[in-house]
């Protein structure tokens, strides 16, 4: 994932809801609508199958088809970064059949195991990116136990892991990551904020050159509109949008993160793009909630 992809990394990297019919089936016009209206907006790079598409809800024969219309819909716009996971195994398949879909690059998620060694990490990853040698390999690392040796030996043996989607909510520990990773080969990864908006300013001093977006499958033009800030050193003008978008982004990390997906399903319903519907363990949001993402959205002046 070199030139191209690389540069891809640095922005705004939409991860995508999934949309559900009336039958509970992955509605595929209502999800290539909402990838077009982000990528005509100018997102240049999109995640199907991560956590707010509801990764873990969707059945093997879903994911296949939540990236063939990624794929279907956004080719020559913007670049796919196909979410795989689960056990090495069905990784490695995953990994492999995102590159015959036409997938750019692949986003591991974190290994789902009560227990995670160093060693481990690597060996995982590592088996992923080598049986897919021509893709992208963003490693996503919601763990703090996984240390900067870590990732800067995985990067330095395998070529093809092109960044990290930092996911731990400690900007010092990130500066820290980054500085102690790069060196010794591993200064090419590109440092992606997995936090989204909320967390994008901070991990942007620290060494992040993009972040990742669920608001920006609703408001694609805000969170682009950051990034700008961000890149352009403009923090004043930053953290005045910051201030806008922090509505959103608490309500969806209210209860623990158990809005994340629901609030930006109710976003898109209400802007007529899909149904809220979502995948226990899932809820939808409470009346009171749909309330506060309306006024949300009006204030934005995209609500009616």
């Amino acid at each position: 994932m070199e030139g191209k992809g690389m540069d891809a990394l640095r922005s705004v990297v939409l991860i995508n809801a999934t949309p559900f019919g009336e039958k509970g089936e992955v509605a595929t016009g209502d999800y290539a609508r909402v990838l077009d209206h982000a990528v005509t907006a100018g997102i240049g790079a999109v995640t199907p199958n991560g956590n707010t598409s509801e990764f873990y809800s969707l059945t093997p024969e879903e994911l296949d088809t939540s990236l063939a219309v990624t794929v279907e819909t956004v080719k020559g716009r913007a670049i796919v970064i196909a979410g795989i996971g689960h056990e090495l195994e069905r990784a490695v398949r995953m990994a492999r059949s995102a590159e015959a879909a036409g997938a750019e690059a692949i986003m591991v998620h974190q290994p789902v195991h009560p227990y995670l060694s160093d060693d481990g990490w690597v060996a995982y990853h590592r088996e992923i990116a080598d049986a897919v040698p021509s893709l992208g390999v963003v490693c996503y690392l919601r763990s703090p136990h996984i240390s900067a040796s870590a990732v800067r030996r995985l990067a330095i043996e395998c070529p093809n892991v092109a960044g990290v989607k930092y996911a731990v909510p400690d900007p010092i520990a990130f500066a820290t990551m980054v500085t102690e990773t790069g060196f010794g080969g591993a200064e090419r990864l590109v440092w992606v904020c997995g936090l989204a908006e909320s967390w994008a300013p901070f991990f942007w001093v620290a060494g992040a050159e993009g972040f990742t977006t669920g608001l920006g499958s609703v408001a694609p033009e805000l969170s682009l509109r950051l990034f700008d800030e961000l890149d352009a050193g403009n923090p004043g003008s930053a953290m005045r949008l910051w201030r806008r978008l922090k509505p959103f982004e608490d309500l969806r990390a209210r209860n623990g993160n158990a809005y994340n997906v629901s609030a930006v399903k109710e976003a898109l319903a209400q802007l007529g793009f899909c149904r809220r519907d979502v995948r226990p363990p899932i809820s939808e949001l409470p009346e009171a909630e749909r309330a506060e993402v309306g006024k949300i959205l009006r204030d934005w002046g995209i609500g009616s």
